[in-house]
Formats: C-alpha cells, structure tokens, sequence
C-alpha cells in the first residue's frame, strides 16, 4: 500500500486537509503573489511600530539562540515557547527570559490554543522535525523561519517548496550566513564580472564532529529518560526508538535517520553563495569518492563527496567536492599563500587564472595572490550590507523586505545536501535526472529521497 511519502515527486500532487483539532478561527487563507508576504500580513496591515507576535518551537542549542536574535530585532513579541524538554536544563535559558510567556511541549496543542494570537514562528528543532512543524504552520498562514537544513529528506523539502508558493507566508531558512557580508560580496563580485566562469569549488569541514569518538553501529537502550520529557513529539514523523543521550540533546545529528550529518550542519553556511550565484540548482552526479568509518546507522567518520553541475545559461560545467573528516582536507590552492594555514570550515573557488578563498557563514572571500589578482585590486566593486538575518525575517513577515534565503533558493540548496547524505549513505555514483528530480541508476538511492513512512499518526502533514 503506499503511503503519504511514496508517490514520485515529479508527480505528487497535494491535497490540503486541515486537522480536525484545528479552530475554525483559523481557516484557510488563500495564496498569495508574493512569497515573501505572509497570509496573515496580507490580512492585517502593521503600523510603523506594530510588534509581529512570534513562538518560538524549540528553546534549546540553535532554536535558543534563535529565540534572542529574533527578540533583539525590538520588532517583535514572544507570544509562546514550544519545545518537547519544557522544564529542563535544555530550555532553562529561555525560560528564565521570557517568564510570563504561556509553555507547551507539543506544538499542535500550542497551535490549536494560540494560532489566532501568532504571526510567526522560528523552529530551531532536530532536522526531522522541520517539516511537520514548518508545514502546520505554514498552512495556518504563519510566517516561518525554519533552521538548516530545510527539511530532513529530498521530498519533504520539495513540499515546503510547493506550500511557500501556495500560502503565500514569509518563509526564511536559517543560514544567517545568507545575510551577511560574503552574501553582498558575492552578489556585487558575480554582477560585475569579477567572479566568472567558475568550474571547480571545494568546500571543507575539518572539525570534530559528534559522531567521531563513537565505536558503535546500534541503537542505544537502556537509560532511564529525564523527567518532563514529551518523547513521542520528540520521534515526530520518524520511528520512535527509546530515549538514549545519544539522541538527545544534539546527538541526533549523528543518525542518518534524524539528521543531516555535517552536510546540514555546515553545508547552508559553506556554499550557500556559491550556490546562489552560480545558479548550480540540483546536480546531474553525485559521487562518494571517499568514505572512511562508514556504518549503516551512523554517519561515516570521513566523506569526499563530488558534485556534478552541467552547463547553466552562460555558466560552464562546474565540479564542487566536499570534504568532511578531522584529516580529510581538500589539495591546498597553489596561490595560497606561504605558511598560511587551511580553513578547517572553509571553501575555494577556482576561476579563469584567479582564486578565491573564504571561510564559512558571512565571511567575505579574499582573492589569493596572482598576476590577475593583482590587475583587479583597484577595481573590485564595493558593497553594502543591509538587516541581518532575523532582522530580515521579521520585516518580510511586516511585507518590508523580501527574505534573502526563502524556501525557493535555501530548499535546491537544501536538496543537493539529501542527495549527498545518501551517496554518503550507499557509496558509489548516483545519477540524478535534474528534470524528473529522480535518481535513475539506483532504485534504494531514489526511495531515499522520499524516506520511509511517516509515524502511525503523523501521515496528515504530507497532505497539508
């Protein structure tokens, strides 16, 4: 029988059934025009010093920091806190800022009593979780501002893709990088022609990751969970295995079927300008070149992953590798300067007779030493910056700005890295048909971009 993740994505249709808890005071708003003004903004027109009532789902690690970024923007009221831990350590920061705002644990009770009184939300949860979070909220016309990566799997990300055009809500994916000092660099560089003809990139991750110092390829069992824990939320739409510390806090980053490895971690913060303003889209191959400590559960100790771009427009053919391994580094750029080390987060990007070098997040690039580099010191474009991030979010929301990392550019982005999670998954070459968005050469590769079955009980957010 097939079930709500299993239809071919060139052919999913969506139908949108509300869940029956939902209020009817928060009907279906319509679609529209714009992608980066909300359903509720175009139904309320906010004053100059109107505040955009927001919760905040998930209080600890990155949702945590989410939650302050967003309140320093002063344009915005915490309305709720929402996080499966409410009550523990993981949520005790937030907590203790936001005293007086209501608590829940399960972010359909929250949204089933406070949609009316919410605007937006941020959603700084585990990588599996994003999608029903992001797609309830979306459909009840929330702006949303999603954490890296955008959705767990290819397909739900293709579904986020789809409900941003169709509900029209301010949607930014939380790669702050995306506004930041390498975004405008990069933008004014490619506009005046002075980042062209690009046909390699490399992208490196080489710190310690979670996952490096475990020697086990299982399920961990038998701990005692803390109390005040809503696990069941917890597992969502994935399987529900028993409660392990190395799941949660954190943890669950390490597991193929909870996260995104170091792709997701680092991917959105290393290549998303690179992505953007090459116009890479989604690749044609995709190759495991190396997988060292590779496990079935768990993500490999280190990974050389080759992305196949063809030929864009005016854009040549493009080969971008990534590295990930505390000793897995790229070769050192031959205009890299003497005794200058190596990013350990960092990327190079190869044009015609120059070089540039950057690092990761907002970073701007430098352009390495050469013949060439030397011609364009005196002529290389200046630029501006403009809101950061959460700043941008929360005007998007109001209909002021438009959101730099909307769920149209931060979701291809998004999906480059699920298929590069399964070549690190399988090993071997992958070759993906950019038009039927399908993996042609292997049948368990290509099931891997839709997932297993959603959770008994958890069907309903894949026919939002």
């Amino acid at each position: 029988m097939s079930h709500p993740r299993s239809t071919p994505i060139s052919t999913r249709t969506f139908s949108r059934r509300r869940f029956t808890q939902i209020a009817a005071s928060t009907a279906a708003f319509g679609a529209f025009p714009h992608a980066n003004v909300s359903a509720a903004s175009a139904q309320r027109v906010y004053g100059a010093n109107e505040k955009v009532n927001v919760a905040i789902i998930g209080c600890g690690g990155m949702g945590g920091s989410d939650a302050k970024s967003i309140f320093n923007t002063k344009m915005v009221n915490v309305v709720a806190l929402c996080d499966v831990a409410m009550g523990t350590k993981h949520t005790a920061a937030i907590e203790e800022k936001f005293p007086d705002v209501p608590r829940f644990k399960n972010f359909r009770v929250m949204f089933d009593k406070m949609s009316n009184q919410i605007d937006a939300c941020t959603v700084g949860v585990p990588d599996h979780s994003h999608f029903p979070i992001a797609i309830l909220a979306m459909s009840l016309g929330k702006g949303v501002y999603v954490e890296k990566p955008l959705a767990h799997t290819f397909q739900e990300i293709e579904l986020l893709m789809a409900a941003e055009k169709k509900y029209g809500v301010a949607c930014q994916m939380g790669n702050q990088g995306h506004s930041g000092a390498n975004f405008h660099q990069f933008k004014a560089w490619k506009e005046a022609g002075v980042i062209e003809n690009i046909r390699e990139v490399t992208a490196n991750m080489n710190a310690g990751r979670r996952w490096h110092p475990w020697t086990f390829d299982e399920w961990q069992t038998g701990e005692t969970m803390p109390d005040g824990i809503d696990w069941d939320t917890w597992a969502g739409t994935a399987a529900k295995h028993p409660y392990s510390n190395k799941l949660h806090p954190g943890n669950w980053r390490s597991w193929f079927e909870y996260g995104n490895g170091a792709f997701g971690d680092w991917g959105p913060h290393l290549l998303d300008t690179v992505h953007r303003f090459l116009d890479l889209g989604l690749p044609e191959r995709v190759t495991a070149v190396v997988l060292d400590g590779r496990r079935e559960l768990i993500f490999p100790m280190a990974s050389t992953i080759q992305f196949d771009f063809p030929e864009r427009g005016d854009e040549p053919a493009c080969k971008v590798t990534w590295y990930d391994g505390v000793k897995n580094q790229p070769p050192r750029p031959a205009d890299l300067e003497d005794g200058r080390k190596m990013e350990t987060n960092g990327k190079t990007i190869y044009g015609d007779g120059i070089t540039f070098k950057g690092a990761s997040h907002g970073s701007p690039l430098r352009v390495l030493p050469g013949e060439k580099a030397n011609d364009l010191a005196s002529d290389l474009p200046r630029y501006e910056t403009g809101s950061n991030h959460h700043l941008n979010f929360v005007r998007a929301v109001k209909g002021e700005e438009q959101t730099r990392s909307s769920f149209d550019i931060s979701g291809p982005l998004s999906q480059m890295f699920c298929i590069g999670v399964i070549a690190q998954r399988l090993g071997g070459e992958l070759v993906f048909d950019r038009e039927t968005k399908q993996i042609t050469n292997n049948k368990v590769a290509n099931e891997l971009l839709v997932g297993p079955p959603p959770r008994k009980g958890w069907e309903e957010f894949y026919k939002l």
